[in-house]
């Protein structure tokens, strides 16, 4: 009985540590009309304080929307694989 409650202890705590959640946050918005374009620019952290690469800023996502007007901004944070701490931080930014 102990053996099975055990196992089950350590396969919840497993499926916990690889679990991922997201959540998407509105930063910004500006008088701008909202416009068909959608520009995102992404970095990736690893074990909370090593970024691995990617410019993630406002003016980045722009220019991969190829957007000139901005009109919303919103930050996306994906967590994963909690038990090494990878995050992905994304901006997303629309306009014209």
């Amino acid at each position: 009985m102990l053996k099975k409650a055990f196992s089950i202890l350590l396969t919840s705590f497993a499926l916990l540590m690889v679990a991922s959640c997201s959540a998407t946050l509105p930063m910004d918005a500006t008088s701008n009309a909202i416009g068909p374009k959608v520009g995102e620019a992404s970095a990736t952290k690893f074990l909370i304080w090593f970024v691995d690469g990617g410019d993630h800023g406002i003016a980045h996502a722009a220019k991969n929307g190829g957007i000139r007007k901005i009109s919303t901004v919103d930050y996306k944070i994906n967590y994963a694989l909690a038990i090494i701490g990878i995050t992905k931080y994304t901006t997303i930014v629309t306009g014209e």
